[in-house]
This record gives C-alpha cells, structure tokens and sequence, in this order.
C-alpha cells in the first residue's frame, strides 16, 4: 500500500489551481444491510465532489492534512474497538438465527469489497510532468498536473470495461468511495496521496482494455502525453495482480434499505 503524502509541494504545486438474541441479530443485520445497499451501486460512476486537485494555499493544506489524519487514527480506533464487541456478544450468544446472519454477512463480503482479490487485470499510473519541465509562454500550467477529472475518467472506464475490483493507491475503490482532491493531493478515506496515481483494476483484461481505448476523456489525457506537456501515462497488463479489502466503516447516512 502507498505511503500517505507529505505536505511539501513541489514548483508546479505552488501556482494556485483552478428478548437479547434479537437484539444481537439487528446488531449484526444493520452492516448486512449496509453491505446490500453497496452492492447495488457496485458500477455507479466514481463520486465527483471535491475541490481542484491542484489548488494551493499550502499553509491551510498542512493543518488540513493533520487534521485528516487524527480523524482517521480516531475512525480507526474505534472501528477496532466495536468490531471486537461484535465478536464478542457473538461468541457469547450464538444460536441458529445468529449464525444464518452471519453466513449472509461473510456471502457479501466479497461482492461488497471487504475481501482482498487477486486476478489478471490491467495498471494505469499517471504522473505530473517531470520536475524540469519548462511551461512555454502562453500555455496554462495547469495542462501540466493530473487533475481529478483524468483519475476519474481511467476509474469509469475500468468499471464501464467490468471491472470487479479496483483499487488507487493501493485503497480499495467500492461504490461509495469518493475521488476528493483537496490542494495539491488527492484524498482517499481521509489520507492524502501524491502522483503518480497507480490504479490497478482486475477483471477480463480484453474488456477493460477496450473500455479504456474508446474512452473520450482518456484520450483527451493521453493528448497531453507528448511534447510540449509531457504528463505521465503507463499501461500494463498482469496475469495476477492483487486489489486489498476495503478497510474503511462502510456507512450509509441517508440511504437505508427498501422492504
């Protein structure tokens, strides 16, 4: 898995940028729940919010990415602390009901991403334009940077191409991950990343290929690969790649299960 970010920008970073068994089993049913609702939107289109990838008043970027940080640790913390109270009152309890719960939860887990994956499948990395790379008078530097919109337009494809597991930066990508890039760094699960963005997707390799090719937003990336811009794109093909689970609380605020 990457290493989150350090905060110090580079010289293209610094221009500013665009009876108690029932009660136990709807314990252990609420994540089933969650679970469902997340399968059904498994190949919705990756979330869009967030602000400029390559924004930039650095000084606010530093407390925001510590602040990141703790709240994750403390997200962390308390995600451990309640999963072992679950496995707890579960060994405690047991029972039929309890266990048919579980055979569900444990059926979910792979569909819904929780699970670690491995296959053939395809790696996309892109990457800024190198450090010396001189900005020809009259040209935006913005054409210089990977901007949220290309990360997204690599992710959709995969998806539009099959995929069945994805991941960037070594996270595991599921339906309800947000690409959000704030300052000069794209923000995944509350961690900060840098370029070059690795995406690696598994699936029919042929398809997801295909889907990529015929991508117009790609293509508009890759026409920024050549001299004068020089942005960085890589593809590759592998007959055994691995996606990890998703880590994350899995958390529906205002969806909730029909029926």
């Amino acid at each position: 898995m990457d290493d989150p970010v350090d905060a110090s920008p580079r010289w293209r970073r610094a221009l500013a940028r665009s009876p108690r068994q029932w009660s136990l089993v709807w314990r252990i049913s609420v994540p089933v729940a969650c679970a469902c609702a997340g399968l059904l939107a498994t190949t919705s289109m990756v979330n869009a919010r967030g602000t400029d990838l390559r924004g930039g008043r650095h000084s606010d970027l530093i407390e925001l990415v510590g602040a990141q940080r703790q709240e994750v640790a403390e997200l962390r913390q308390e995600t451990e602390s309640l999963q072992q109270r679950i496995d707890g009152l579960t060994a405690e309890v047991g029972g039929d009901k309890v266990e048919a719960v579980q055979e569900q939860v444990d059926a979910l887990s792979t569909p819904a991403g929780l699970e670690a994956m491995q296959g053939p499948g395809i790696v996309v990395s892109l990457d800024d334009a190198p450090d010396d790379q001189e900005v020809p008078e009259g040209v935006n530097p913005n054409v210089f940077v990977v901007h949220q919109q290309d990360i997204q337009a690599v992710l959709n494809a995969f998806w539009a191409g099959g995929a069945e597991a994805v991941s960037l930066q070594g996270q595991r990508i599921i339906s309800t991950t947000g690409v959000k890039c704030v300052g000069n760094t794209v923000v995944l699960q509350g961690v900060p990343y840098a370029p070059p963005y690795r995406i690696v997707a598994l699936g029919n390799v042929e398809d997801m290929y295909a889907a990529l090719t015929n991508s117009p937003e790609v293509a508009n990336y890759r026409s920024y690969t050549a001299p004068p811009y020089n942005l960085g794109f890589e593809i590759r093909q592998d007959v055994n790649l691995v996606v990890p689970a998703f880590t994350a609380p899995v958390q529906l605020t205002f969806a909730q299960p029909a029926g």
